[in-house]
């Protein structure tokens, strides 16, 4: 949703752009309305230089790549996090699966208590624990790309704020112009 709504902002920007350039053709058709000196005036100024929207000190919008590569790691790991939640895996009747335990290294071993059903169960919550900290590790990744992004889009906003202002103050001039011929 970010990513379109930076997108969006983009658009939006380049309108404004857009906007601006055709007001200061309006505002030079307006001067050689108003009289014959500004005709003159504005045959021999040089006419300014079409230039395309990305051209006006705004460059191309991307996604923050860091948000980007965060989805990307999260959609890799949310299949290997589907087949191993116990809500979304199919259930094998199994649940006391003591072989697992038996694949533990010794010096894994050592670790546990001597119990066999104690055993399993600490490998069970160990590896629960993994998964625990894999999706957490996820989530950490998707918050700081979502506050970068959230950054550049609130920079874009002050940005384009200010370029509607102008805008919205030179419309405010050229209508007064028109008003008066």
């Amino acid at each position: 949703e970010l990513v379109r709504q930076g997108e969006a902002l983009k658009r939006t920007e380049q309108m404004v752009d857009k906007m601006d350039q055709d007001l200061k053709t309006s505002q030079r058709h307006i001067n050689s309305i108003k009289s014959v000196w500004g005709g003159l005036v504005n045959y021999f100024k040089a006419k300014p230089p079409e230039s395309k929207p990305e051209q006006n000190g705004t460059p191309e919008y991307y996604a923050n790549s860091r948000l980007k590569e965060a989805m990307m790691s999260s959609k890799e790991q949310e299949s290997k996090y589907q087949e191993s939640h116990p809500n979304l895996r199919k259930l094998d009747n199994s649940d006391n699966d003591f072989s697992k335990a038996d694949l533990v290294s010794s010096v894994q071993r050592d670790s546990y208590p001597k119990n066999q059903h104690l055993r399993a169960y600490h490998q069970k919550i160990d590896n629960n624990l993994d998964e625990m900290s894999s999706g957490l590790s996820r989530l950490k990744n998707l918050a700081l790309g979502l506050q970068t992004e959230i950054d550049e889009q609130d920079d874009m906003l002050d940005r384009l704020t200010k370029k509607v202002e102008t805008l919205d103050v030179n419309i405010k001039s050229t209508d007064k112009k028109v008003r008066q011929l």
